[in-house]
């Protein structure tokens, strides 16, 4: 596989610590259906794309996880 061109730099203010992701539980939704894993890793959330397991996973403190949820839940991410 090729290696990524994608230079990562750390976000300015970005207070999350840089997780070792490779031993993670990696959950996908109960139906299997659907792009986005995640894995609940020290006290953070990480999310990714099974698609494309070795890409940049997002980590969320529990607080911003729970918002997404809710929002979620709430059609606040509807494209409709």
């Amino acid at each position: 596989m090729a290696e990524s061109t994608i230079d990562q730099h750390p976000l300015a203010g970005w207070d999350k610590p840089d997780l070792d992701l490779s031993a993670a539980d990696w959950r996908s939704s109960s139906n299997g259906r659907g792009d986005v894993q995640i894995a609940f890793v020290e006290g953070f959330v990480a999310m990714r794309n099974s698609g494309s397991p070795q890409s940049p996973s997002l980590i969320f403190t529990p607080a911003e996880w729970g918002a997404f949820v809710h929002g979620a839940r709430e059609g606040e991410f509807d494209l409709t």
